[in-house]
């Protein structure tokens, strides 16, 4: 998978913005490192952008990409996926060896 989904992106969001809080409120880094579960090197980089510009430099600032696959290329790509290397290469195993089609 690619990148967050919208659910994973606003939980961390979340996350962010109780840190700001606790930035407000004087709290060291390893104490909310610890809390909300993520590294302390994450935390002052997170405290330097509130320093910065406030609980808004915080924010996400949405996907990193745009989703390069239409909703059919990827229901096409799953189907793929799901036959397997053998079938989608036209290869087939014979006696534990592989064996392609002579094209």
């Amino acid at each position: 998978m690619a990148g967050l989904t919208d659910r994973q992106r606003a939980a961390r969001e979340r996350a962010r913005m109780d840190a700001a809080e606790r930035f407000a409120q004087g709290e060291k880094n390893a104490h909310i490192a610890a809390e909300l579960r993520v590294g302390v090197r994450r935390v002052e980089k997170g405290r330097k952008a509130w320093c910065e510009g406030g609980p808004e430099a915080l924010r996400s600032k949405g996907s990193a990409s745009v989703e390069r696959l239409s909703p059919a290329q990827w229901q096409r790509l799953e189907v793929e996926l799901g036959r397997g290397p053998l079938e989608r290469a036209g290869m087939r195993v014979r006696a534990g060896r592989w064996c392609g089609s002579r094209r």
